[in-house]
């Protein structure tokens, strides 16, 4: 482990971290209740300006001095089959777009997402840790981040991506689990591969050992993590640190929509898949009638399609209609606490001390 996440680490008072969610759920107020709590919370810079982004972590900086991390999106690599892929998926969709009285979106808009911009603001006003997402940077990048200071962290979902993150000199990886809600963060999105099947990866357990014995890196576990019992499961399987997004999805700090959060505990959306509908990646949501409906169809075209739908999704959650939103979520949804971010985070705190407890000869209570 670098000295700079040796540090980062140990101002941690919680091993729990706030998955960054990029499409505004992990705003700074969330990060910095988290934080606050003892735990590290996160901004997702995915879809943001580089402005916004900048914005974001000064507003951030406002509300908490202690450490926190921002999440890239690596930028992806399309080609003409990917394009015309996602103007047959637009034919697909016209009846959605008149059924919600909006036009498609442009599917090029969104470009690299500013990535190079937005490491160019990272450098200049380093911050404590910088994650991504969909790829791993170049090794000069992750030296660039170390030389600031900032200590960094590849999503991963295989040994594979494990090894070359490593190799790159990312000072931890965050291990992905098939579980976990949201974008799975593969570096490579197999266009032959079904998402809905859920065979896109392995459960959590499983690739964290094979990633334990592959790297020496620290390691971040994410993947349907809910409850303080989870997290103490993956602490013995190796890692320093739970990752969770789902679980702070419906804290009122968090600007997921009101219609998302309430559909995590609804009866009405009793299980999740993994989708392209949505984004053109495979991501974990919420079974709706918009998945079910064209999810089949959806082409691996990221971020093409995610632009394509915008309008819809936006549309939709205008309407009140939870059934053409992208309603991210990982299994463990319906284990879902709606309390103050800061007060989840204590909750957790106990909970895994409670299964730390039972499982130590003659502390169990």
């Amino acid at each position: 482990m670098s000295s700079v996440s040796t540090t980062l680490l140990s101002r941690i008072e919680h091993p729990v971290v706030q998955a960054p969610m990029a499409g505004g759920a992990s705003r700074p107020e969330l990060a910095a209740a988290v934080c606050e709590a003892g735990g590290l919370g996160f901004l997702a810079a995915g879809y943001k300006t580089p402005e916004a982004m900048r914005e974001e972590i000064r507003r951030l900086r406002t509300l908490t001095d202690r450490p926190f991390g921002v999440n890239l999106f690596m930028p992806q690599e399309l080609d003409g089959d990917s394009r015309a892929a996602v103007a047959a998926y637009r034919e697909r969709l016209a009846d959605e777009f008149a059924r919600y009285g909006v036009e498609p979106g442009d599917p090029e808009r969104g470009g690299d997402d500013g990535y190079d911009a937005k490491l160019a603001i990272l450098l200049e006003e380093p911050v404590p840790l910088v994650s991504f997402t969909f790829g791993c940077p170049s090794r000069r990048v992750l030296a660039e981040l170390a030389g600031a200071g900032t200590a960094t962290v590849v999503t991963v979902t295989s040994v594979a991506e494990a090894r070359a993150a490593e190799e790159a000199g990312a000072d931890a990886l965050c291990v992905q689990g098939v579980e976990a809600g949201g974008h799975q963060g593969t570096h490579h999105d197999d266009p032959l591969s079904d998402p809905a099947s859920n065979g896109a990866g392995l459960g959590l357990l499983t690739l964290l050992e094979q990633v334990r014995e592959a790297v020496s890196l620290p390691l971040i576990a994410a993947g349907g993590l809910m409850r303080g019992g989870q997290i103490a499961a993956v602490l013995a399987a190796g890692a320093v640190a739970a990752q969770l997004g789902t679980a702070f999805l419906a804290c009122p700090e968090s600007g997921a929509h009101e219609l998302h959060k309430r559909a995590l505990t609804d009866p009405a959306f009793p299980r999740t898949e993994l989708t392209r509908a949505f984004s053109g990646r495979p991501a974990r949501g919420l079974v709706n009638r918009f998945m079910a409906e064209h999810g089949p169809q959806a082409p691996a075209a990221y971020p093409l399609v995610h632009h394509l739908a915008s309008p819809l999704r936006g549309a939709a959650a205008a309407a009140g209609d939870p059934q053409a939103m992208a309603l991210w979520a990982g299994q463990g949804h319906r284990l879902t606490r709606a309390l103050p971010a800061g007060e989840l985070v204590g909750l957790l705190a106990d909970e895994l001390a409670a299964a730390r407890d039972a499982f130590v000869p003659g502390r169990a209570a």
